[in-house]
């Protein structure tokens, strides 16, 4: 079997490049500069080229392409694509119910946004792991040394100055003040999702007369989804981020790789951003605890990198997402926390519980091994396509 594969940034193309190959099904990769946009003639003209130098069996993509969808639907070739971005605001447009479409969402509180409204084309898959690649990576002495850690963190802090939610410079006092109580709330909650909601018209207008929001001509998001999820969501996670993270740099030895130097937590030993595919493993295998904080607009999904985490054979740390309750469990697999309290004295006791927290990494590693690979996810995408 061959496939095309659009050629995109993605963090786990090649482990899925190798997946597809492990099931005998050969990739061509397809790239071009115009796969965000929603229309363009020379996408379409060198897609259509493409696709007729050969037989393929399906197209696929990480994440959902509008522009690549419309060319599977003119064409009549299947296309599949699996979503590992939340949130993504490609899904809102009009081409998700072209026949084609075989799209994968990792997030089952997503999927179902989509799937209670009658749309047929989407399909619940959670996120996985190159466990075989992950295993082989040998970690040199003196790396070891420099990576090992008491307690470590890998990812965003969204402290960036140009921020969405810092942008809206010229809204009223009574936006700000409402916009930060709703964002205090959320921060607290986990396993429910209230932003949207709370976002009344009048708040909306100041917002949209602060930082416009124009939704594409073929997108049917809303502007409410558009600033809880881009605007409101980044922000609450950097607050969460920092305030954890600064409690526990204040009380055990915590290592931060991520791009920006955080200025409220000088007690934690900045490292900077790693290479995802070769270096961050072995953060989280010599790593004794390994943080995962999600981006607020995750409502339900297991992260990317809590399956990194647990597939390098790391313990995972993390809050509460109803997803992993379906497939793994809970001081047994993972360790979750239900506040900053809670936090603490979970990291205190799991640093102090040797035998306990390596055989919940054990676990872990070896349900990753059993069920959670991409080669996995591959024969999943199969059985539907087949189905």
């Amino acid at each position: 079997m061959k496939i095309i594969f659009l050629d995109t940034p993605a963090f786990a193309k090649q482990d899925m490049i190798d997946a597809f190959e492990e099931n005998e099904i050969q990739c061509d990769l397809f790239s071009h500069p115009s796969y965000q946009d929603r229309v363009n003639a020379s996408f379409e003209s060198d897609f259509f080229k493409f696709v007729e130098s050969d037989h393929y069996s399906f197209v696929f993509s990480f994440n959902y392409f509008p522009i690549l969808s419309n060319c599977c639907q003119k064409y009549g070739i299947p296309y599949v694509s699996y979503v590992y971005d939340c949130p993504l605001t490609s899904l809102y447009s009009c081409s998700l119910i072209n026949s084609c479409n075989y799209v994968f969402l990792f997030d089952k509180v997503t999927y179902y946004t989509f799937k209670n409204t009658g749309i047929q084309t989407v399909f619940y898959l959670p996120l996985a792991a190159n466990v075989q690649r992950l295993s082989k990576l040998i970690c040199p002495p003196e790396l070891c040394s420099k990576l090992s850690s008491e307690v470590s963190f890998v990812g965003s802090l969204y402290n960036e100055d140009h921020n969405f939610f810092e942008r809206l410079t010229s809204i009223s006092d009574y936006t700000r003040g409402y916009l930060n109580a709703i964002m205090a709330a959320q921060q607290q909650v986990y396993g429910s999702f209230f932003l949207e909601e709370l976002l009344t018209q009048p708040i909306l207008n100041d917002m949209q007369k602060a930082l416009p929001y124009t939704p594409l001509p073929d997108g049917t998001e809303s502007a409410a989804y558009v600033y809880a999820n881009y605007f409101l969501c980044r922000k609450i996670t950097s607050n969460e981020r920092i305030s954890l993270l600064k409690s526990a740099s204040e009380q055990f030895q915590l290592k931060l790789y991520t791009h920006n130097r955080p200025k409220d937590i000088p007690n934690a030993q900045y490292v900077g951003p790693i290479d995802w595919y070769s270096i961050m493993p072995l953060v989280f295998r010599n790593s004794l605890i390994n943080l995962n904080i999600t981006l607020k607009s995750i409502q339900s999904g297991i992260p990317l990198r809590c399956m990194d985490i647990m597939g390098s054979g790391g313990f995972l740390f993390t809050n509460y997402q109803a997803d992993f309750w379906d497939y793994f469990f809970p001081n047994e697999d993972f360790v979750y926390y239900e506040d900053k309290e809670d936090f603490i004295l979970k990291i205190r006791y799991y640093l102090h519980h040797d035998c306990e927290r390596t055989q919940i990494a054990e676990n872990a590693f070896g349900k990753m091994q059993d069920f959670h690979t991409f080669s996995h996810r591959v024969k999943a995408i199969l059985n539907t396509l087949k189905s």
